[in-house]
């Protein structure tokens, strides 16, 4: 009997509090909890008016209706489409042009300054030239948003490359690989880190640039809702479309940062 006293001291005692690593995921959430109470109590209060900002309790209402109605989800599957074929398409386009000038000084020198320029074009500044090159259909809205998402790539994947360390370049002259397997082996896992920051960037921007894609010219797409909200003077659709926007690039940065830490294994 003592025996067992003994053993239910020691197993019996407080309970172990879970770990804080646990919570830390939810931090972010404290931030943005904050941050629409504060929008309630200013609406609620009439230090706002509501025809300017509507509660967030009416543009919950309002997502709700549309998600309802069925009206949502055509809006957000066209706009997801449009930002995977552009983010696509420019993160290829980018990847190339990248390792060339990355790689050879006279590339470089040929290509550098004029995307350096191209760069510090606004979005919408593209989008007249896009519509009279390609017209009002998608090809121009997938190929704007493929030039937001380039830039990124193109610049984090050339200086990636222009700065791998001299003493990896010469272990691969050493045990004589060719070119291929040197950028195989060696140049392409050094700047790999630099390229998933470069797509990172580039699907944020996508999402920047997919808002000019769709504020013109479309009938479809969260941009589109955006452009109907201001027309019909709601702005519980307007302040609803730009949370969309918030919560989709956010969905599309986390998954491409836990691709980037799990790839580099941080």
């Amino acid at each position: 009997m003592a025996t067992d006293a003994r053993t239910e001291s020691r197993t019996v005692g407080p309970v172990a509090l879970p770990s804080a690593e646990r919570f830390r995921p939810l931090l972010g959430l404290v931030v943005p909890s904050a941050l629409v109470v504060v929008w309630h109590l200013l609406v609620a209060s009439g230090t706002i008016a509501a025809y300017q900002l509507p509660t967030p309790v009416r543009v919950g209402e309002t997502l709700y209706g549309l998600a309802a109605s069925g009206e949502l989800w055509g809006h957000v599957a066209i706009t997801l489409q449009r930002v995977i074929f552009g983010a696509g398409l420019g993160i290829a386009v980018g990847t190339v042009l990248g390792t060339a000038t990355g790689l050879s000084r006279t590339a470089s020198d040929l290509l550098d300054p004029l995307l350096q320029s191209l760069k510090n074009i606004p979005s919408l500044a593209w989008v007249p030239l896009f519509l009279l090159w390609f017209g009002i259909g998608e090809s121009a809205k997938v190929l704007l948003i493929a030039v937001g998402a380039f830039f990124p790539v193109y610049l984090n994947l050339s200086t990636g490359i222009a700065a791998v360390d001299e003493e990896l370049l010469e272990v691969a002259e050493v045990y004589d690989l060719g070119r291929v397997e040197s950028l195989r082996r060696v140049v392409f896992p050094a700047a790999l880190p630099s390229l998933l920051v470069g797509i990172r960037g580039g699907v944020g921007l996508a999402w920047m640039f997919v808002v000019a894609a769709e504020l013109i010219a479309a009938s479809q797409g969260v941009g589109f809702l955006l452009s109907d909200g201001r027309t019909l003077a709601r702005p519980d659709i307007i302040v609803a479309s730009i949370l969309l926007f918030a919560f989709l690039g956010n969905c599309s940065d986390v998954a491409v940062k836990e691709v980037r830490d799990r790839v580099v294994g941080r």
